[in-house]
């Protein structure tokens, strides 16, 4: 972490940077971008604005857009599987792996129009990849030069019908996405994000965006609940109460979809993909998991202990408000570590902590909160 955005000179900064930056704020990169973790307020003060109404975010996830007459085939060739069924304007999460089984990447792919899908990345190259595999493909590869700004929480959808020109999509439904404008600005609108919450993510389609009157455009529509703009730490905490994970902290090039428990989004029974061989032959066993922490507080990277042996890693611990508890992820050397008892997570003094393993997410399995529907387990309205 660092508190000076010139540490991160060589990063590009969002078109809305100015409107959040102050001498408080703190910030990091992410996928060659600046990213905004604090902008120098109390953290559960800004989860529980997330959770109770809504709050504004600028985030770093990184957009490629991919179009052409083969960019079907190419992309059922490049994701574990397949997207023929996909509709218009519609989202689904996407893994890519490389030869060997190991994850270049997730993200949410979107289609745009028959011959045209946007994919919204982690922190990774994913455009070097995408080129790489597709000389046998007529399909273009670009970056649109695009960024993102969420809403989220549970008075979203409100903002969005004072924040669209001609009002929202009649039906807007978890994961769908519509083309419209903001303020006389052309924008995608997406029913994702990172918060597990209600929400909606804004993509500016036009390259030259006016980002301080975007921003200021959205602010104004939020005004009546008071959306304050936030920080990352702020969103990391529910996400992981979520079970929502992030490329290169908790996953990574040597990670398969089965070591994190992600063998969902994998079809090796009808679906050609690259990586399948390896995946055929490699372990469907999960060797990730959450857990949760009553004492002490487990560094990101410490070890995970069992008869005083190191059998793992912890790669995210926040305190959960909501919980009242510590919660986090731990990915262990073998899947079999997790059948065992008396485990422990290393704080920042090396003292053990005893952790339970927890299955993910913490709460709310059938994603009730982020479909707007009630009754919805661990709702806080």
């Amino acid at each position: 972490m660092a508190k000076s955005p010139n540490v991160f000179s060589h990063c590009a900064r969002s078109p809305w940077y100015s409107c959040s930056t102050n001498e408080n704020a703190f910030y990091g990169e992410y996928a060659g971008r600046i990213v905004l973790l604090s902008v120098g307020n109390d953290s559960v003060e800004e989860y529980w604005k997330l959770r109770r109404s809504v709050a504004l975010f600028d985030v770093p996830e990184r957009p490629l857009e991919i179009k052409g007459p083969d960019a079907l085939a190419f992309l059922n060739r490049v994701f574990t599987r397949g997207v023929e069924k996909m509709r218009v304007g519609r989202g689904s999460y996407g893994l890519l792996c490389h030869q060997r089984g190991g994850m270049v990447c997730d993200g949410i792919l979107f289609k745009l129009a028959d011959d045209h899908y946007w994919y919204v990345h982690a922190d990774a190259d994913v455009y070097s990849w995408l080129v790489a595999q597709a000389l046998d493909f007529k399909v273009d590869i670009h970056d649109p030069d695009s960024w993102v700004l969420q809403v989220q929480g549970p008075d979203a959808l409100k903002v969005l019908a004072k924040a669209c020109d001609d009002g929202p999509s009649e039906e807007f439904r978890y994961f769908d996405a519509f083309q419209g404008c903001m303020g006389g600005q052309r924008v995608l609108i997406s029913r994702t994000g990172w918060s597990a919450e209600v929400g909606f993510e804004v993509y500016n389609l036009d390259p030259a965006v006016d980002g301080p009157a975007l921003w200021k455009h959205l602010m104004q529509a939020g005004a009546e609940f008071e959306m304050p703009a936030c920080g990352q730490l702020s969103m990391n905490i529910r996400r992981i109460e979520a079970g929502i994970l992030n490329y290169r902290t908790d996953m990574d090039w040597n990670t398969t979809p089965y070591d994190m428990g992600l063998g969902f989004f994998v079809d090796l029974d009808n679906h050609d993909f690259i990586g399948r061989e390896a995946l055929v032959k490699s372990s469907k066993e999960a060797r990730f998991s959450g857990f949760k922490c009553q004492q002490g507080s487990p560094r990101y990277g410490s070890g995970l202990m069992h008869n005083g042996q190191v059998v793992g890693r912890v790669t995210a611990y926040e305190e959960s408000p909501y919980l009242e508890h510590g919660v986090g992820f731990a990915i262990f050397d073998s899947a079999e570590t997790l059948q065992k008892s008396r485990l422990s997570a290393l704080d920042r003094q090396s003292n053990e902590c005893p952790i339970e393993l927890v299955e993910l997410p913490f709460y709310d399995a059938e994603k009730r909160i982020p479909r707007g529907l009630p009754d919805a387990e661990g709702s806080v309205r």
